[in-house]
């Protein structure tokens, strides 16, 4: 399928999903002093398109380097999000990534995997191996889509105070289900994939 610059941007803010990420954006900053939030939540979206840039440009020879397939990267990456997914629907917010009220976050979980994760790994890769021509275009719709995604996570507790905190709690539980079926279905593809399609 071709990608034009709006398709690549929508398809890569779909799979970003900054609004879908919210309540676990509103859970790790509320931990983070409110002086301190704005320059970590920059911070973190910085991290993440350059985790995604580099693997856009070197994503395919560093699997090839470490003997990686696409279909390992997708199995690992459903396995993490299932664990992730489990401990939002059981544990609740603040128990999802263990972290205490002391340490602000720093690469995880917002950098990588909440916006720099394996779906968001693969899809760059993708555009970048099958356009290579118009590299230009991605880095741009990558831009792009890194900006909206971060201009969400700033505006979070804005957000949670409009919806409601049971509202944004009722919404990290659905999305946690949510996650549960997408990491079963990137493990089942990957798996899939590996059997049926070794090539």
């Amino acid at each position: 399928m071709e990608h034009s610059f709006l398709s690549a941007f929508v398809l890569l803010l779909l799979v970003l999903d900054p609004f879908g990420s919210l309540p676990i954006y509103i859970t790790v900053l509320g931990g983070v002093a409110p002086e301190r939030r704005r320059r970590v939540a920059v911070r973190e979206v910085v991290i993440a398109f350059v985790v995604l840039l580099l693997f856009m440009v070197a994503g395919q020879g560093f699997l090839q380097l470490m003997r990686l397939s696409e279909r390992s990267l997708e199995v690992a990456g459903g396995v993490i999000l299932l664990i992730i997914a489990m401990r939002m629907i059981f544990s609740g917010g603040e128990a999802v990534y263990a972290a205490d009220g002391q340490r602000e976050p720093f690469i995880f979980p917002l950098a990588v995997p909440l916006l720099a994760g394996p779906s968001a790994m693969a899809t760059v890769l993708l555009l970048a191996s099958r356009q290579p021509e118009r590299l230009g275009s991605w880095v741009g719709a990558l831009t792009l889509a890194m900006v909206v995604s971060g201009a969400v996570l700033l505006s979070a507790e804005r957000i949670r105070r409009l919806l409601g905190a049971s509202m944004v709690s009722a919404l990290e539980k659905l999305m946690g289900l949510v996650l549960t079926a997408v990491a079963v279905e990137m493990v089942l593809a990957g798996l899939k994939r590996y059997f049926f399609d070794p090539v």
